[in-house]
Protein backbone atom coordinates (compact mmCIF):
# COMPACT_ATOMS: atom_id res chain seq x y z
CA UNK A 1 0.00 0.00 0.00
CA UNK A 2 0.96 3.55 -0.95
CA UNK A 3 1.97 5.45 2.22
CA UNK A 4 4.12 8.56 0.39
CA UNK A 5 6.91 9.50 -1.07
CA UNK A 6 9.97 10.67 1.26
CA UNK A 7 12.38 13.40 1.27
CA UNK A 8 14.98 10.97 0.19
CA UNK A 9 12.69 10.61 -2.89
CA UNK A 10 13.53 14.38 -3.87
CA UNK A 11 17.04 13.72 -3.00
CA UNK A 12 17.63 10.90 -5.39
CA UNK A 13 15.96 12.69 -8.47
CA UNK A 14 17.91 15.90 -7.93
CA UNK A 15 21.25 13.69 -7.51
CA UNK A 16 20.80 11.78 -10.61
CA UNK A 17 19.63 15.03 -12.45
CA UNK A 18 23.23 16.79 -11.38
CA UNK A 19 25.30 13.24 -11.44
CA UNK A 20 23.83 11.26 -14.47
CA UNK A 21 26.02 8.48 -14.74
CA UNK A 22 26.58 5.02 -13.81
CA UNK A 23 28.93 5.07 -11.08
CA UNK A 24 26.84 7.57 -9.08
CA UNK A 25 23.23 5.82 -9.99
CA UNK A 26 25.04 2.55 -9.00
CA UNK A 27 25.84 3.65 -5.49
CA UNK A 28 22.31 5.38 -4.97
CA UNK A 29 20.39 1.98 -6.49
CA UNK A 30 19.06 1.09 -3.46
CA UNK A 31 17.89 4.62 -2.70
CA UNK A 32 16.16 4.76 -5.71
CA UNK A 33 14.39 0.66 -5.80
CA UNK A 34 13.37 1.92 -1.93
CA UNK A 35 12.19 5.97 -2.26
CA UNK A 36 11.39 5.85 -5.66
CA UNK A 37 10.16 3.02 -8.06
CA UNK A 38 8.59 0.85 -5.15
CA UNK A 39 6.53 4.05 -4.06
CA UNK A 40 5.70 4.86 -7.34
CA UNK A 41 4.90 1.39 -8.03
CA UNK A 42 2.19 0.81 -4.94
CA UNK A 43 0.74 3.99 -5.79
CA UNK A 44 0.55 3.00 -9.88
CA UNK A 45 -1.41 -0.31 -8.41
CA UNK A 46 -4.03 1.48 -6.24
CA UNK A 47 -4.55 3.91 -8.93
CA UNK A 48 -5.26 1.01 -11.57
CA UNK A 49 -7.55 -0.98 -9.35
CA UNK A 50 -9.40 2.03 -8.71
CA UNK A 51 -9.53 2.68 -12.75
CA UNK A 52 -10.08 -1.03 -13.32
CA UNK A 53 -13.24 -0.99 -10.50
CA UNK A 54 -15.01 1.93 -12.38
CA UNK A 55 -14.63 0.17 -15.82
CA UNK A 56 -14.75 -3.44 -15.37
CA UNK A 57 -15.11 -4.68 -18.74
CA UNK A 58 -11.71 -3.07 -19.96
CA UNK A 59 -8.87 -4.89 -19.97
CA UNK A 60 -6.55 -2.52 -18.26
CA UNK A 61 -2.75 -2.88 -17.26
CA UNK A 62 -0.52 -0.80 -15.78
CA UNK A 63 3.25 0.07 -16.38
CA UNK A 64 5.81 2.13 -14.16
CA UNK A 65 8.12 3.71 -16.67
CA UNK A 66 12.01 2.52 -16.30
CA UNK A 67 14.45 4.82 -15.09
CA UNK A 68 16.83 3.91 -17.85
CA UNK A 69 16.62 6.52 -21.19
CA UNK A 70 16.42 4.66 -24.39
CA UNK A 71 19.94 4.45 -25.71
CA UNK A 72 18.72 5.86 -28.66
CA UNK A 73 17.76 8.97 -27.36
CA UNK A 74 20.03 10.37 -25.68
CA UNK A 75 20.95 13.32 -27.48
CA UNK A 76 23.57 14.12 -25.38
CA UNK A 77 21.85 13.69 -22.05
CA UNK A 78 22.66 11.04 -19.64
CA UNK A 79 21.69 7.25 -19.33
CA UNK A 80 18.90 7.83 -16.51
CA UNK A 81 15.24 9.95 -15.92
CA UNK A 82 15.47 12.40 -13.44
CA UNK A 83 11.38 12.11 -13.11
CA UNK A 84 8.95 9.20 -13.59
CA UNK A 85 5.63 8.05 -14.29
CA UNK A 86 2.92 5.78 -14.19
CA UNK A 87 0.26 4.50 -16.90
CA UNK A 88 -2.60 2.70 -17.03
CA UNK A 89 -4.55 2.31 -20.46
CA UNK A 90 -6.02 -0.93 -22.53
CA UNK A 91 -3.02 -2.35 -24.01
CA UNK A 92 -1.72 -1.70 -27.30
CA UNK A 93 1.08 -2.61 -29.48
CA UNK A 94 2.48 0.92 -28.46
CA UNK A 95 1.93 2.53 -25.86
CA UNK A 96 0.35 5.28 -24.97
CA UNK A 97 -1.79 4.09 -28.16
CA UNK A 98 -4.72 4.42 -26.17
CA UNK A 99 -6.24 7.26 -24.11
CA UNK A 100 -4.33 6.46 -21.28
CA UNK A 101 -4.58 7.78 -17.21
CA UNK A 102 -0.86 8.89 -16.06
CA UNK A 103 0.96 10.27 -13.05
CA UNK A 104 4.15 11.92 -12.75
CA UNK A 105 7.01 12.78 -10.00
CA UNK A 106 10.10 15.51 -11.16
CA UNK A 107 12.24 16.89 -8.84
CA UNK A 108 10.27 20.37 -9.36
CA UNK A 109 6.59 19.21 -10.36
CA UNK A 110 4.11 16.84 -9.94
CA UNK A 111 1.51 15.86 -12.92
CA UNK A 112 -1.37 13.92 -13.60
CA UNK A 113 -4.04 13.59 -16.14
CA UNK A 114 -5.38 11.60 -19.21
CA UNK A 115 -3.65 11.82 -22.67
CA UNK A 116 -4.35 10.57 -25.80
CA UNK A 117 -0.45 10.95 -27.21
CA UNK A 118 -0.07 8.43 -30.37
CA UNK A 119 -3.21 9.25 -32.40
CA UNK A 120 -3.16 9.25 -35.62
CA UNK A 121 -4.46 11.89 -37.96
CA UNK A 122 -7.73 9.34 -39.28
CA UNK A 123 -8.63 9.32 -35.49
CA UNK A 124 -8.73 13.03 -34.95
CA UNK A 125 -10.56 13.42 -38.02
CA UNK A 126 -13.42 11.25 -36.30
CA UNK A 127 -13.33 13.26 -33.11
CA UNK A 128 -14.24 16.30 -35.50
CA UNK A 129 -16.68 14.23 -37.63
CA UNK A 130 -17.92 12.96 -34.73
CA UNK A 131 -18.41 16.63 -32.50
CA UNK A 132 -20.05 17.72 -36.06
CA UNK A 133 -22.50 15.47 -35.86
CA UNK A 134 -23.08 15.62 -32.05
CA UNK A 135 -22.07 18.73 -30.74
CA UNK A 136 -24.02 18.77 -28.01
CA UNK A 137 -21.74 15.94 -26.10
CA UNK A 138 -18.83 17.51 -26.31
CA UNK A 139 -19.90 21.00 -25.50
CA UNK A 140 -21.10 19.55 -21.99
CA UNK A 141 -18.24 17.52 -22.02
CA UNK A 142 -16.18 20.96 -22.88
CA UNK A 143 -18.14 23.55 -20.27
CA UNK A 144 -17.65 20.72 -17.69
CA UNK A 145 -13.92 21.37 -18.06
CA UNK A 146 -13.68 24.57 -18.70
CA UNK A 147 -15.46 24.96 -14.81
CA UNK A 148 -13.30 22.82 -12.99
CA UNK A 149 -10.23 24.13 -11.24
CA UNK A 150 -7.91 20.62 -11.86
CA UNK A 151 -7.41 20.69 -15.14
CA UNK A 152 -7.13 22.13 -18.41
CA UNK A 153 -6.94 20.89 -22.22
CA UNK A 154 -3.65 20.68 -23.75
CA UNK A 155 -1.60 18.40 -26.22
CA UNK A 156 0.16 19.36 -29.65
CA UNK A 157 -1.75 21.57 -31.57
CA UNK A 158 -1.42 22.21 -35.51
CA UNK A 159 -1.31 26.07 -36.66
CA UNK A 160 -4.46 26.61 -38.04
CA UNK A 161 -7.71 24.36 -37.36
CA UNK A 162 -8.25 21.22 -39.64
CA UNK A 163 -12.27 22.27 -40.13
CA UNK A 164 -14.86 24.95 -39.24
CA UNK A 165 -16.20 23.94 -35.43
CA UNK A 166 -19.96 24.67 -34.85
CA UNK A 167 -19.21 27.03 -32.07
CA UNK A 168 -15.86 28.90 -30.63
CA UNK A 169 -16.39 26.62 -27.55
CA UNK A 170 -15.38 23.41 -29.43
CA UNK A 171 -13.01 25.31 -31.43
CA UNK A 172 -9.70 23.66 -29.63
CA UNK A 173 -10.59 20.54 -30.19
CA UNK A 174 -10.36 21.05 -34.02
CA UNK A 175 -6.95 22.45 -33.84
CA UNK A 176 -5.78 19.29 -31.99
CA UNK A 177 -2.53 16.84 -33.09
CA UNK A 178 -3.00 14.92 -29.78
CA UNK A 179 -4.86 15.49 -26.87
CA UNK A 180 -4.05 15.47 -23.28
CA UNK A 181 -6.21 16.55 -20.14
CA UNK A 182 -3.74 17.80 -17.69
CA UNK A 183 -2.88 19.20 -13.96
CA UNK A 184 0.44 20.23 -12.90
CA UNK A 185 1.62 21.73 -10.01
CA UNK A 186 5.15 21.84 -7.71
CA UNK A 187 6.09 19.86 -5.27
CA UNK A 188 3.18 19.87 -2.35
CA UNK A 189 3.10 17.95 1.10
CA UNK A 190 0.44 15.52 0.15
CA UNK A 191 2.78 13.51 -2.40
CA UNK A 192 4.47 12.48 1.38
CA UNK A 193 1.43 10.94 2.64
CA UNK A 194 -1.56 9.08 1.34
CA UNK A 195 -3.49 12.10 0.96
CA UNK A 196 -2.02 12.53 -2.44
CA UNK A 197 -4.18 8.89 -3.17
CA UNK A 198 -7.83 10.36 -3.06
CA UNK A 199 -6.56 13.69 -5.18
CA UNK A 200 -5.72 10.98 -7.94
CA UNK A 201 -8.81 9.07 -7.75
CA UNK A 202 -11.34 12.23 -7.59
CA UNK A 203 -9.44 13.42 -10.78
CA UNK A 204 -9.60 10.23 -12.79
CA UNK A 205 -12.79 10.25 -12.15
CA UNK A 206 -13.44 13.42 -13.46
CA UNK A 207 -11.61 12.02 -15.96
CA UNK A 208 -13.87 9.21 -16.94
CA UNK A 209 -16.37 10.48 -19.43
CA UNK A 210 -13.44 12.29 -21.43
CA UNK A 211 -11.91 8.65 -21.29
CA UNK A 212 -14.98 7.03 -22.70
CA UNK A 213 -15.60 9.50 -25.46
CA UNK A 214 -11.66 9.28 -26.90
CA UNK A 215 -11.42 5.54 -26.44
CA UNK A 216 -14.38 4.77 -29.15
CA UNK A 217 -13.36 6.93 -31.57
CA UNK A 218 -11.60 3.84 -32.96
CA UNK A 219 -15.07 1.72 -34.31
CA UNK A 220 -16.62 5.15 -35.60
CA UNK A 221 -16.33 5.27 -39.15
CA UNK A 222 -14.17 6.88 -41.16
CA UNK A 223 -14.98 10.52 -42.22
CA UNK A 224 -16.12 10.91 -45.99
CA UNK A 225 -13.28 13.57 -46.56
CA UNK A 226 -10.37 10.64 -45.82
CA UNK A 227 -11.87 8.24 -48.23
Amino acid sequence: MFTGFSDATVDFMWGIRFNNEKPWFEAHKEIYLKEFYQPMKELGAEMYDFISEKRPEDALVYKVTRIYRDARRLHGRGPYKDHLWFCVEQPAEDWTARPTFWFELAPEYWSYGMGYWMTKPVEMAKLRARIDRDPKTMTKLTKELNKNSEFVLGGEMYKKPRAQAPSELLAPWYQMKNIAITHEEKLTDELFSRNIVERLKQGYEFLLPYYDYLLTLRSDPEPETLK
